[in-house]
């Protein structure tokens, strides 16, 4: 509306009505925006069971024709059998995502079972896609995450968890759980995404193929170039 123009009661109504039914569009679509860049995808249907021998690639998969579809493709078993711990961590995850069920596509989650040798570590790490949370069955952990660069720094979270205690780590945040105690012990994870994907933080930075340049990589720890190729030269267990 033009600056310095003379305008009716009826119009200055009519002209606040329209300015306020933009406004409410806007905040509506920023909601559901933000609801959306969220989560997986929603499902338009009752279950999109995943094609995974399709050639088709597209941000999750496709779906396998409904009468293809069997109560198999919901289903898994072996949760009950411990993973086998004896690697240089002391722990091992077994993921069941849907890769593992394929009924999980677009459903927007998964979970993990970890065990812990004693004195076994799940390393630091991240969940690009999720946030997870971890109860624990056995056993006694030592968890915590650490938060994006602030003001403060980077601020670290910790906890001593007992057997039915219950954490939370946040999406994409680095977090750890570590096995105090000289008895193994066991978690269940769920995490909000059919596929959460994992991020060791030590086999990223010191074990990519082909291997990060020692020069950034001394720069950016402060460290002479010497630690960093011995580093390099480590091998980086996957517990997953």
């Amino acid at each position: 509306m033009p600056p310095n123009t003379l305008i009716s009661s009826k119009d200055l109504i009519s002209y606040r009505k329209e300015m306020a039914c933009h406004i409410l569009l806007f905040a509506l679509l920023a909601l559901a925006s933000s609801r959306v860049m969220a989560s997986d995808p929603s499902q338009l249907q009752d279950c999109c069971v995943a094609d995974l021998k399709s050639p088709v690639l597209v941000n999750g998969f496709v779906c396998k024709p409904p009468m293809h579809v069997t109560a198999d493709d919901f289903f898994f078993s072996g949760l009950d059998m411990p993973g086998n711990t004896s690697n240089q961590l002391g722990s091992k995850v077994t993921q069941v995502n849907v890769n593992q069920i394929a009924g999980l596509n677009t459903l927007g989650i998964s979970l993990a079972r970890i065990d812990y040798a004693p004195y076994g570590l799940n390393p630091p790490h991240t969940h690009p896609r999720a946030t997870e949370i971890l109860t624990v069955l056995e056993g006694t952990l030592y968890v915590g995450f650490v938060t994006s660069n602030t003001n403060n720094g980077n601020l670290l979270f910790t906890k001593m968890l007992k057997k039915g205690d219950v954490f939370v780590f946040p999406e994409g945040l680095i977090h750890f759980q570590f096995n105090y105690g000289p008895t193994p012990a066991v978690a269940v994870a769920a995490l909000s995404s059919q596929n959460p994907g994992v991020i060791t933080i030590a086999n990223a930075v010191f074990g990519s193929n082909p291997p990060i340049s020692d020069a950034v990589l001394a720069k950016a720890f402060q460290v002479g170039k010497d630690t960093i190729k011995y580093l390099q030269a480590q091998f980086w267990v996957d517990n997953n």
